[in-house]
This record gives structure tokens, sequence and C-alpha cells, in this order.
């Protein structure tokens, strides 16, 4: 990638070698996800009684009330028909101007992210989601909330909860914060054989699609939504909206480089392979030795890649509606 021309987002908070208290639930499986907000105080760690209460609560919700709160902050299901009014979850119309890109080759290009090089690549993927975005935003006639983006090592304390490594990067609607641990980079390559400072690009640019939905509201719906579902219908909603993110990923990268031209050869091709990698089938497949659609989280290799490219040609933020398609 190319950001000599990215100018670096001033919204990033360097907690790594912090440490952080309190409990909470983990997000999703790997590659980008909500993490929920679950309530809770602020600053220390819960007491063993608290704790146990909680506990108490879950089991009462999950099997009195039928209600999976686990369930709900992980995803899951796939591929079936979302029940209600698809439109519910429409995003503003507005076009997006952006030049024919020349997109060649395969490079691998790989950024250092565990040292404080990292930070500057993340600011300054961050500043051109920040860029990307507020000119859309501004075509809507609207101004672009930026996010804050947490960078931590081993865990931190979220509004939503506690931040762990082991969860991955997420998203937190509750602050509007990014949280990521770069060693999930480090991951990404050893792990998933998803090297490059463009993969490396994409994770950030989902979390932000991520916040993006939760700026037009569509967050709380789905929430809202999967009170009323089964936990499989509610896991092929959580689909939609990992789906969506990826398609919103590909319309930054084509933002930003029809204005700072940030993409080099082979740059798209580690994107898709990314994108792929983190597939809930290819993960399963890799961790268990099978597949299982209806524990989807994210969607598909298949589908990611083909949300990340419909993002990548779109000419409004309405061709990533997930919503409204029979066709994941």
């Amino acid at each position: 990638m190319r950001l000599d021309n990215e100018r670096p987002s001033d919204n990033v908070q360097d907690q790594r070698g912090r440490g952080g208290g309190g409990f909470g639930f983990p997000g999703g499986g790997g590659g980008g996800r909500i993490n929920i907000p679950m309530g809770g105080g602020r600053g220390g760690g819960m007491s063993i009684s608290t704790i146990v209460l909680l506990v108490v609560a879950y089991l009462a919700l999950k099997f009195i009330f039928g209600i999976d709160l686990l369930s709900m902050m992980n995803g899951g299901g796939g591929g079936l028909p979302i029940p209600g009014n698809a439109t519910e979850y429409q995003i503003p119309d507005a076009r997006t101007e952006s030049a024919d890109a020349q997109l060649p080759g395969s490079g691998t290009g790989q950024a250092d992210v565990t040292t404080d090089a990292g930070k500057d690549f993340v600011a300054r993927v961050l500043g051109s989601t920040e860029r990307a975005w507020s000119g859309i935003f501004q075509q809507m006639g609207k101004e672009y909330p930026e996010p804050q983006l947490v960078m931590f090592s081993g865990f931190t304390q979220s509004a939503c909860g506690m931040a762990q490594s082991a969860m991955g990067p997420f998203y937190c609607p509750r602050d509007n914060k990014v949280y990521i641990d770069l060693s999930f980079y480090q991951d990404m390559k050893n792990k998933l054989g998803a090297p490059g400072d463009f993969a490396q690009a994409y994770v950030i640019a989902h979390e932000v699609g991520h916040h993006v939905q939760n700026t037009f509201g569509i967050l709380d719906k789905v929430m809202a939504a999967r009170m009323k579902l089964s936990e499989e219908e509610g896991n092929a909603l959580q689909v939609r909206v990992e789906l969506q993110a990826d398609c919103f990923s590909g319309i930054w990268a084509n933002e930003a480089n029809a204005r700072a031209n940030i993409l080099e050869e082979g740059d798209i091709e580690e994107g898709l392979n990314a994108a792929a990698a983190i597939g809930d089938d290819r993960l399963q497949k890799r961790s268990q030795g099978y597949v299982v659609p209806e524990s989807f989280t994210h969607g598909s290799s298949e589908q990611r890649v083909r949300w990340f490219k419909t993002g990548m040609q779109a000419q409004s933020i309405r061709d990533c509606d997930t919503f409204s398609t029979d066709n994941l």
C-alpha cells in the first residue's frame, strides 16, 4: 500500500502495555465483529458474587426464556431468509464518486505492526477511512462522526466489557471505538496465511464498517430484531451484518484509491485472500475438520470475498444492502 499521502488519524489511543479490569463476554469468531454492550460498571473488576449472579441470569435467560446472550454476541447462523421487512435495515442513498482504479498484480507487502511503525500504519489507515467516509457522508448532507481506535496488548477494558487478544479485533457500539491487539496481524500471517499490509488495512476497514452501520442505526435494529428470533435466525441476521461490513470495507478501498492512489500491485489480492481466510467455513474446517453452516457468524469465504468485491465496484452505498437480497 502507498500510505505516504495519507495523514495519520488523531483518533488512535495507544494502550499497549497497560492493564485492564472488569468482566465481559467476548465477541464472535475471528476476523471482525461487534462486541455487544452488556452493561456493568466502569473501572475495576466485579466481585465473585456479581459474576455468579450474572452467570445465573444468563442461564435463566437461556433455559427459561430461550434467549442465549452469548450466541447473540458471538453471531453464527447462515443462509436463512430474514423475517420481517428488510427495508428496516436500509442505508441512506448516496452516490460514491470514484474514478476507475487500475488494480494490477500480485504483491505481498508486509507492514511491521509490532513496533511503533505499527501505530503509524494503523493511524494512516484509520485516517484514510475517515476521509473516505467523510466524503460519502458529505454527499448525503451529513457529518461523519469519526470513531476512536484503541490499540492494546493482552487485554483492556471497553464499554462493552473486557477486550482480550483472543477475541481478535472488534467494534464496540457503546463507546464508538475499534479495539485491536496488533498481534492479531501476526496470527493472520502465520496461522491464517493472510499476509500483507492491505490485508491488515482490510481488518481495520471492516471494523470501521461496523461503525458506519452503527451511525446509520442498523446495529440497534439488528439487536432489537435478534431478541425476537430463534438462535439460528438470529445467527443468519448477524451474517448479513458482517457481510455488509465487508462490503463497506470494499467501498473504502475504492474511494481511498480514487482519492489518494493507495493501491499497489497485489493489494486487492491480499484483501480477497484475507476475506477468504476468515470465512466461517474455512475457519471451521481448520479447527474441527468439518463445516456447520448453521453456526456461521460472519459468512463463508466465498460470501466474504464477493461482498468485498461488491463494495469495490459499488456506485452507491445501497449496493451494500445485504438485508434485502436473497443471494448472499
